[in-house]
């Protein structure tokens, strides 16, 4: 399949899945929060890492904001991503229960300039965010290729969070697409296979 044909595939998709996500209810996404952040917050990759990078959910998005908190009372160090000059790219800073948190021009809130840069291998696991996911762990995103960058740079455990009416059979990708380790839904669990 060519890669406009991909491309276009995705563009639909993500048109889609956004309508979807704004008919969801607010109850229907607090309780769908809850199922999943349980579910994220018992993992043993959790128990087991010291730095989490998250990413500050918005609009319809999952509420992750609400993980911080409970990571940091866990003794994690938790970081969020900020974007960097260079187009596509991001890097990850540290922030605390009373961390000030800047709205980027997309929209979503991220840490200061001031915040230290901490490096891809100095953490354990990212929270990936993503409109949809498969069972294959490909998911699909914003558009923009900035954790598909970063994943390129980042050795550790990648983990997503994802609505049951967000799983689908196929999500379209190309060969820059990185997927998951596991994806994560209020009622299964879907890894990639071993090497």
């Amino acid at each position: 399949m060519p890669s406009t044909t991909i491309s276009d595939a995705k563009a639909l998709l993500r048109k889609e899945i956004r309508a979807r996500m704004k008919a969801l209810s607010p109850e229907e996404r607090r309780k769908s929060d809850d199922a999943l952040f349980a579910r994220f917050l018992a993992l043993p990759a959790v128990a087991e890492a010291g730095v989490i990078l998250l990413y500050h959910g918005m609009g319809a998005e999952l509420d992750t904001a609400r993980l911080i908190p409970a990571l940091l009372d866990m003794g994690k160090t938790v970081a969020l991503p900020r974007c960097t000059d260079e187009p596509g790219v991001m890097d990850a800073r540290p922030v605390e229960k009373d961390t000030v948190l800047i709205r980027h021009r997309y929209g979503m809130l991220e840490p200061g300039p001031d915040r230290p840069v901490i490096p891809p291998e100095a953490i354990d696991l990212i929270l990936v965010p993503g409109l949809a996911f498969d069972r294959q762990c490909y998911r699909l995103g914003q558009g923009g290729g900035y954790y598909d960058r970063y994943l390129e740079r980042f050795s550790g455990a990648a983990v997503a969070l994802c609505r049951d009416c967000f799983l689908l059979d196929a999500v379209p990708h190309e060969e820059h697409d990185h997927r998951v380790d596991q994806v994560i839904t209020e009622t299964g669990t879907y890894r990639l296979p071993c090497p």
